[in-house]
């Protein structure tokens, strides 16, 4: 039986500027406008993952409106099954500016995202099966998130989740997790610990199985019961970091299911790959590319 990745999580419209900086508190600056497109936590790291050739079903509210029928029609062109969850409320939007040397600074909406309940959450998962994975974001509420892992659990699943972004507790999650993905600045939030490793080890002692703590171009932490190891991230030249995190999940998500020896490499790999090109989702590797990353 094929292992399956449900991703819950959301899915919005982005909106990309070019800018000659990030703005700062009262400043307004003048920039281009690049081409929009399919964004959201959830929806980047689906795509990837299942461009990485995991079999991946996709659950994310959508709201009555033009972006969503966008959102719907982007995603029937990827080799994954969408199910949308119907929500009252408008499409979420994100508006991504993009710095000369490849920062960035992202203003979201999350309504929709918001929206979901616990049993909403709990029915949309509820065709989990031993072995599969649950690959989660902080994109949805505490609640419905601590649920759905919970229910993954039971089920025999394996729960991923990308502590992005970090805006509510997550240490009830830690004891469900399999692998805890977040970054640096992120894992200084969760544990008060400005070094990584500190962080890391905190997490992983706090019941999380694997902790990988991305470091952008200082690479990445991993730990777990064989201790924290340090892996250097391929040397690129950057122009836009938007989407890499995204990028590493999805990948690592299904590098981790299909079996692989060191499912942070190809990660890692790919992540590089995005930060090369400019934009988030159209700078994400499409199939042919990932496939040689993953050795397939």
């Amino acid at each position: 039986m094929t292992r399956r990745l449900t991703v819950l999580g959301n899915a919005g419209w982005d909106l990309p500027l070019r800018l000659p900086a990030l703005p700062r508190a009262g400043e307004t600056l003048l920039g281009e406008r690049l081409a929009d497109s399919p964004g959201g936590k959830g929806l980047n790291q689906a795509v990837i993952a299942a461009r990485a050739g995991a079999e991946v079903l996709f659950l994310a509210p959508l709201g009555d409106d033009r972006e969503g029928a966008a959102l719907r029609a982007a995603l029937a062109a990827e080799p994954l099954t969408f199910e949308p969850l119907p929500s009252p409320h408008r499409t979420d939007l994100s508006v991504l500016c993009v710095a000369p040397d490849g920062g960035n600074l992202i203003v979201s909406t999350n309504a929709c995202a918001d929206g979901v309940g616990v049993g909403e959450a709990e029915a949309a998962i509820a065709r989990l099966r031993a072995g599969d994975a649950l690959l989660m974001q902080c994109g949805l509420g505490a609640a419905p998130t601590l649920a759905a892992a919970r229910l993954g659990v039971a089920r025999g699943a394996r729960v991923l989740l990308n502590a992005a972004p970090l805006r509510w507790d997550i240490r009830s999650l830690l004891p469900l997790l399999e692998a805890l993905i977040l970054n640096e600045v992120e894992a200084e939030a969760a544990t008060g610990c400005a070094d990584a490793a500190s962080a890391a080890a905190c997490l992983r002692a706090a019941g999380a199985r694997r902790v990988i703590v991305t470091l952008g171009s200082a690479g990445a932490l991993h730990a777990d019961a064989a201790g924290i190891s340090r892996q250097p991230a391929p040397v690129v030249a950057v122009r836009d970091t938007t989407g890499a995190g995204d990028v590493f999940c999805g990948v690592f998500a299904a590098a981790l299911l299909a079996g692989h020896p060191d499912p942070m490499a190809p990660a890692q790999r790919a992540a590089a790959w995005s930060v090369g090109r400019e934009g988030c989702f159209a700078a994400f590797p499409p199939a042919a590319v990932l496939a040689g990353m993953l050795g397939r």
